[in-house]
């Protein structure tokens, strides 16, 4: 039975981190169409590691040699830079903690340099790109240290087959006199929308 709630664990790890990469190419779905406009240029960060051993086809055998860094960095048109995370779950509710402590330091050094610096998260079907300083203030901000899509809403992005990190969602019809707080990836900036009546 041991052996069975291993191969099962297995299993579910593999098909969760077969989503993690497709959220990751849909994200570089959206930089290469963001290029094409002219809009930014942002790329995949490259895992940092070492080859331990060259093999026939092609294959080697290697070793990360460092902690990661951010997913994903490059520059928006006007010249601000952005780096960003991009973590996904098949649960209902993402951690704080899903980021290790050199992606927050490292998200935390550049959003003080003025850089825009988030976390782009896949919940199950909804996208959201959540500022750093949102992120860094879970707790603060939503009273516990993980999120759930709801209430991620604020933040949420468009997806195409692209995750659209730099198109909030949030910006939709309302009633009369509601409002919400979203974001403007440009500018870096929350601003909250009042729908007037």
């Amino acid at each position: 039975m041991k052996g069975r709630r291993g191969a099962l664990g297995q299993y579910h790890a593999s098909m969760s981190n077969n989503r993690g990469h497709d959220f990751e190419e849909a994200i570089r779905q959206a930089c290469l169409l963001y290029a094409s406009q002219g809009r930014a240029k942002v790329e995949k960060t490259p895992e940092p590691f070492r080859v331990l051993e060259k093999r026939e086809g092609g294959i080697f055998v290697g070793r990360f040699t460092s902690h990661a860094q951010p997913d994903f960095q490059g520059t928006l048109d006007g010249g601000r830079s952005i780096i960003f995370e991009a973590k996904y779950t098949t649960t209902d509710a993402m951690k704080r903690d899903v980021l290790t402590e050199t992606q927050m330091e490292t998200l935390e050094r550049h959003h003080r340099c003025g850089a825009l610096a988030a976390v782009c998260v896949g919940i199950q079907d909804r996208f959201f790109f959540v500022p750093w300083p949102v992120w860094r203030d879970m707790k603060e901000v939503f009273g516990h240290m993980s999120v759930s899509a709801a209430e991620l809403e604020d933040f949420r992005v468009r997806f195409t087959g692209a995750v659209l990190f730099l198109a909030v969602y949030a910006l939709r019809m309302a009633d009369p006199g509601a409002s919400i707080v979203t974001f403007a990836p440009q500018t870096g900036f929350l601003f909250r929308v009042v729908f007037g009546a």
